[in-house]
């Protein structure tokens, strides 16, 4: 009996606060998930719906804001995000990920003045070169194309801080020297020994410049005046007309434009975390 009530005891111990996180947890997720689930549902109502009281339950409009929002160019617009923020996102880590290898590993010439310059561009704002950068895009013929929203977009401060944060005890220099002795070239070394070990920064770097290029809204707006070359968030602007604003069929745009990135979320977030504690620990 003795034996039975300290194992009753024991699993009291170690159940009862679990009981107590997994609540606390899943509380915080309802409270997380709620405009979440606010915005799936507006979708389905109508814009008078929506206008006149909080909607908790589907409502009967789904089909008729969908119709709307597929008979507009958004399936188009949605395409141009797509695409803009794939090449965005292999750009930017290709380039995070060289630049941080050559800072990390490689020594050379005003290494750390270069290194404290490229930090120091994180303190300016973007907007500051927006004039700059949109006479550089006249100049070059490239303003109101998708080239001009990728080109600022493929090179990140922060993303070569972080992958140089990283790479510095990620990737360990005896790997390398080892490739070097074996006589692989400096190329070779890094595509298949030190590339390959990046791999949790590579991917949070990926989602996070996945992210900045599928919800950015300024830059498209001052570059891109065609409409047929417009982003998702440039998209949703054109559901509005002098008369009326369809805000059911925005929010399920809305809700059409926040799949891709719950899906990459959903499938990547571990290599996410793993990567985010592994910079801050590194670095």
């Amino acid at each position: 009996m003795k034996k039975v009530n300290s194992k009753a005891k024991s699993i009291d111990k170690i159940t009862i606060p679990k009981v107590i996180v997994m609540v606390i947890v899943f509380l915080f997720t309802l409270v997380t998930m709620f405009p979440f689930y606010i915005m799936i549902i507006m979708g389905t109502h109508t814009t008078e719906d929506i206008q006149t009281h909080l909607l908790m339950l589907p409502g009967s409009a789904l089909r008729s804001n969908l119709d709307f929002v597929l008979n507009t160019n958004f399936p188009l617009h949605f395409w141009n995000s797509f695409y803009v923020a794939i090449i965005t996102t292999v750009g930017n880590v290709l380039i995070s990920a060289m630049a941080g290898y050559g800072f990390a590993k490689y020594e050379f010439k005003n290494k750390k003045i270069l290194f404290l310059f490229v930090i120091a561009t994180l303190m300016l704002p973007t907007q500051l070169g927006l004039v700059g950068y949109v006479i550089q895009m006249r100049y070059m013929g490239l303003f109101n194309s998708h080239l001009a929203l990728i080109l600022p977009l493929m090179a990140s401060a922060f993303h070569v801080f972080w992958m140089t944060t990283y790479i510095r005890t990620g990737v360990p220099t005896e790997i390398i020297e080892s490739g070097r002795i074996d006589g692989c070239s400096e190329k070779m070394i890094f595509i298949r020994l030190a590339f390959p070990l990046m791999r949790p920064a590579t991917i949070t770097v990926a989602l996070l410049s996945f992210l900045n290029s599928w919800n950015n809204y300024f830059l498209p707006m001052v570059i891109i005046n065609d409409e047929r070359r417009f982003t998702v968030p440039l998209s949703i602007l054109t559901f509005n007309t002098a008369f009326r604003v369809n805000y059911a069929a925005s929010i399920l745009a809305l809700t059409l434009a926040v799949i891709p990135v719950v899906i990459m979320f959903g499938l990547f977030s571990k290599h996410l975390i793993s990567g985010l504690t592994g910079g801050a620990v590194k670095g």
